[in-house]
């Protein structure tokens, strides 16, 4: 069972792109477990079709500890076993505390069964607390990849997640897997996601275009395998399953200062001087 976490900076479309993949593998045969790490609940919607699903810690405010695996976990799109961790109110209490609660409870119900090829962590935004490297921190999720585009804050979130890999990797088994682009078509980004990955020494694991289609199929409540599957962004998202499914480059990035991803980002026409 390989288990996989999905980061990057907030609204860069790390849970449409989990999505989406995890689509495509189960669209393959592979058995995958989608764990929302994210307040909003949103990871799991479109492999559900629009349910808005209780999340763990509601269900634990509702009815206490004495729950069964079925109240917390859902079945969507092609198998797929779909939980979400959920989190306090705005304003109020630890995020983070969501995912460890979440993730100690499957493991006590026994959702991580042998049968499971992948488990995919989406995990919320950049990583600023230990709650939200949880899965990272401890050992959960093994290899990781970071969604990002040739814009500049989200090149610097994916360089201030490496740190965070880094850091963890130096007493553990984590590992980068590689660089996900999801387009925004600014200039030159293919070749900027390419020499930034190689600059972490990872890969660009795949360059995804941006496509309206995705719109459309998420306002379907559906992902766009299972909303358009002859499409050509339908194939991306499989060509995308496939190169993580085959990967075997996972390694301990090597994390830039400030001043050279910005001369990275220069070097390929982006900045203006």
């Amino acid at each position: 069972m390989r288990q996989v976490a999905i980061y990057g900076k907030g609204g860069i479309g790390k849970s449409t792109t989990t999505q989406n993949t995890v689509a495509a593998l189960a669209e393959a045969g592979k058995q995958v477990m989608v764990v929302g790490c994210d307040p909003k609940a949103d990871s799991t919607r479109m492999l559900l079709h629009g349910l808005c699903q209780k999340t763990v810690l509601d269900t634990l405010r509702d009815e206490g500890d004495d729950i069964d695996l079925e109240d917390i976990l859902k079945a969507g799109y092609g198998k797929t076993r779909c939980v979400e961790s959920g989190g306090p109110e705005p304003g109020v209490g630890c995020a983070g505390r969501g995912i460890i609660t979440s993730i100690n409870l499957l493991e006590s119900l026994g959702a991580y069964t042998s049968d499971l090829d992948y488990v995919f962590y989406d995990v919320l935004g950049d990583v600023v607390c230990g709650g939200f490297a949880m899965p990272i921190r401890e050992g959960k999720a093994k290899e990781i990849y970071i969604v990002a585009s040739g814009e500049l804050m989200a090149l610097y979130a994916a360089n201030n997640i490496s740190k965070g890999i880094q850091k963890y990797a130096q007493s553990g088994t984590v590992r980068l897997g590689g660089i996900i682009c999801n387009s925004r078509k600014v200039d030159g980004e293919g070749e900027l996601l390419k020499a930034f990955a190689e600059e972490l020494g990872s890969q660009l694991i795949h360059f995804v275009p941006r496509d309206n289609l995705v719109q459309r199929a998420e306002i379907n409540k559906k992902t766009v395998i299972d909303f358009d599957p002859t499409a050509g962004q339908a194939e991306e998202y499989r060509t995308l399953a496939r190169n993580i499914d085959g990967n075997d480059m996972f390694i301990i990035p090597k994390p830039m200062v400030q001043d050279r991803l910005e001369h990275l980002m220069m070097e390929h026409g982006i900045i203006e001087v």
